[in-house]
């Protein structure tokens, strides 16, 4: 027998014993109907009660009023998303490509120095 067939036997059977382990495991795992799932045990509620962080929404025609902590959070947090901003977009670029492609140029220039000057030598 080949190597590649050996090997393609070898894994058609691993295949079919990871398969056969897997349905076994989904069997004892799944509820099937019959009493609590795997996410819904004795205890959670179908439906939320209450209001979102436990407070009642304004009446109508009134807005909420700001907590003390509030404004604080929100302009710090604006004003560290505008001094990243403007931070990392005046950081320097210090990557290889870009010193690669600089000292490429450099290259090129004495390059063409020694070919004009060599032309102006010849002359």
């Amino acid at each position: 027998m080949s190597p590649t067939k050996a090997l393609a036997a070898a894994a058609a059977v691993g295949g079919g014993m990871l398969r056969s382990r897997l349905r076994s495991s989904l069997r004892l795992r799944s509820s099937g109907g019959e009493g609590a799932g795997r996410w819904t045990t004795q205890g959670h509620e179908e439906r939320p009660k209450g209001y979102l962080f436990n407070r009642p929404p304004p009446p109508p025609g009134e807005s909420r009023k700001w907590e003390d902590w509030e404004l604080p959070c929100y302009v710090t947090s604006f004003l560290t998303i505008v001094i990243l901003g403007v931070g990392l977009n005046a950081k320097p670029d210090l990557t290889i490509e870009t010193w690669a492609h600089q000292k490429a140029l450099e290259r090129m220039q004495q390059q063409q120095q020694q070919i004009v000057a060599a032309a102006v030598d010849s002359e």
